[in-house]
């Protein structure tokens, strides 16, 4: 970052070259086409272009880059779940992140906070020290704290014992981080495109084209779109809350119910709070920004739907439970409200991998923690393509798991009960 603004500053025309992609035609056929332009999908064309040389690349959003859930999130970075399986992953998720600005030459304004999250009862302390043990076998740094550690740590919420719901003790997730959600797709956007990847924004996939085998397996062989069609050798489908929508197209049932979910930022105010704050009992959970102003996020609505549209109910219930943690915070003004539709397995971790239909591959049920996998998504995602295996990172997440019945509950890992 810094030698850019010097290169900028030494320009004499000022004018700083352009980042994102210029519209163009789509071309008749690709190598590769990925099926959402939000974070998951742009990275995977990313890495493809770096990692594996695979340019002839077509990114297919049907809105603008990012407009999914990618720019409607909370913007939380974390590896702090139950599951062998999910920890692995998503810490190697949280160490990419560490160096992604560099790889970007772009300020993704990512800062380290650690994640508290609070404990009110015996069941949910002994949650805490299950995801501590987890997370300390796996080398991250976690410490399970006291009422009184507690209190010196985060001063100013109100943990007294005369609390609707006594705080006991809180797991201390030391690399939980922020960054800016759309700084980072605009950064793999920009890095897939300057290595010749396409991304076609305003593009609707509409079906697919088939082939059946002998055998009767069948074979992705092309795409539909509202601008036309295009052959396309492989597909991978990045869509999330519209995942299963997107694979019924190609004939795929998926486990995957979608709900939404809202949060909400209020007015700036002085700084007050450095780590992230989540409580299941609550179902709330908080973050500051470097502005000042206060992030709140919920539970997910307790009914399906394929819209964004806020609602008073979800805001008045992240309310009540930002007040009973944060009192002084009641006469402070509510900026800005917003959901994300969730794609949510029964298990709560995500489907990735190959499919019933050959060169036809899934990055779906990601439900609240899509964000915080951007950059191993990509990383997998275009090593499966690359290679036509499933990485050993990923090969717990297939979606054959639900017909062996070997689930992966990291439900309890969540950061506000759904």
């Amino acid at each position: 970052m810094v030698f850019a603004l010097l290169k900028h500053g030494l320009k004499r025309d000022g004018r700083m070259p352009r980042a994102l992609p210029t519209p163009s035609e789509l071309k008749p056929a690709y190598d590769v086409v990925i099926i959402g332009g939000g974070g998951h999908g742009l990275a995977t064309a990313y890495y493809l272009a770096r990692d594996w040389g695979i340019t002839n690349v077509a990114v297919l959003e049907k809105g603008y880059i990012g407009s999914g859930n990618t720019g409607r999130n909370t913007m939380v970075i974390r590896s702090n779940y139950l599951t062998p399986a999910g920890v692995k992953f998503y810490d190697t998720s949280v160490r990419l992140y560490q160096d992604l600005a560099n790889d970007f030459d772009l300020n993704l304004m990512m800062s380290r906070r650690a994640q508290i999250t609070l404990a009110h009862n015996d069941a949910q302390m002994r949650t805490m020290r299950w995801r501590d043990e987890v997370s300390r076998h796996f080398g991250i740094a976690s410490d399970l704290v006291d009422y009184e550690e507690l209190k010196r740590l985060v001063p100013f919420m109100d943990i007294s014992r005369d609390a609707r719901f006594p705080v006991q003790g809180a797991l201390v997730h030391h690399p939980g981080s922020i960054a800016r959600h759309d700084a980072v797709a605009w950064g793999y956007a920009s890095g897939a495109w300057k290595r010749g990847a396409e991304i076609h924004q305003n593009t609707e996939v509409t079906s697919f084209e088939l082939e059946k085998g002998a055998g009767g397996e069948k074979t992705i062989t092309g795409v539909h779109t509202n601008r036309g069609f295009v052959k396309a050798g492989q597909v991978i489908q990045c869509v999330a809350g519209m995942s299963g929508q997107v694979a019924a197209m190609a004939g795929i049932k998926l486990p995957i119910k979608t709900y939404p979910l809202q949060a909400g930022v209020t007015q700036p105010l002085k700084s007050f709070l450095d780590p992230m704050i989540s409580s299941a009992q609550h179902h709330v959970y908080l973050s500051q920004t470097s502005r000042g102003e206060v992030v709140i996020g919920g539970g997910s609505d307790p009914y399906t739907r394929y819209n964004t549209n806020s609602t008073l109910d979800m805001k008045e219930h992240w309310m009540v439970g930002t007040l009973e943690l944060f009192p002084f915070l009641a006469n402070v003004k509510i900026l800005r409200q917003w959901a994300g539709i969730t794609d949510m397995t029964p298990d709560y971790s995500p489907v990735m991998g190959k499919s019933e239909v050959k060169n036809y591959y899934l990055d779906a049920g990601w439900g609240t923690w899509g964000f915080k996998a951007t950059p191993v998504c990509g990383k997998t995602n275009a090593e499966l393509i690359a290679k036509d295996e499933v990485p050993e990172l990923i090969s717990a997440f297939g979606l054959e798991r639900f017909d062996t019945f070997s689930l992966l509950d990291d439900k309890a890992a969540t950061a506000a009960s759904h």
